[in-house]
C-alpha cells in the first residue's frame, strides 16, 4: 500500500468546479493512461495499492485535474477528501498504517490553500 510521493501541485482556481469522474476522463488522457495507470496517472492521487499498480481501481483521492493543459490540484478536491478521510462519504478504507500519511499529504495542500485541514480544527 502506498501514499503518492507529494507533488506540490500548482493550484486550481479556487471556484474550479470539482467533477471526480469528469477529471479522471481529463487526467487518464493527459497522463496517456488510458489502457493502465502510469506514473502521471499516479501523480493525480493520494494514495493507491502498490500491490496492483496496474489496476485503475487500485487509486484513491483523486484531488488533480487538468486545467489549462496542466495537472492541478483542484481545492474542491482537497477538501473532499479531507472529508473523506474524516468519514465523508462512507470514508475510505485505507491501511491503518498509511491513514497519517495520507492526511499529511493533504494537509501540505490544505496549507497551501491557506486552510486548516479538518482532522486539526
Amino acid at each position: 500500500m502506498t501514499v503518492t510521493r507529494f507533488q506540490d501541485l500548482p493550484l486550481a482556481d479556487r471556484d474550479h468546479k470539482w467533477d471526480g469522474d469528469a477529471a479522471d476522463k481529463r487526467v487518464r488522457a493527459w497522463a496517456d493512461a488510458e489502457d493502465a495507470p502510469d506514473a502521471a496517472y499516479r501523480d493525480a492521487h493520494v494514495w493507491y495499492d502498490g500491490d496492483a499498480p496496474d489496476n485503475f481501481g487500485s487509486y484513491k483521492l483523486l484531488i488533480a485535474d487538468v486545467v489549462d493543459g496542466r495537472l492541478k490540484a483542484v481545492p474542491h478536491a482537497v477538501m473532499a477528501a479531507g472529508g473523506v478521510m474524516q468519514g465523508a462519504r462512507g470514508g475510505v478504507d485505507l491501511p491503518d498504517g498509511d491513514v497519517e500519511r495520507v492526511k499529511a499529504h493533504l494537509a501540505r495542500y490544505y496549507t497551501k490553500m491557506g486552510e486548516t485541514p479538518p482532522w486539526e480544527r
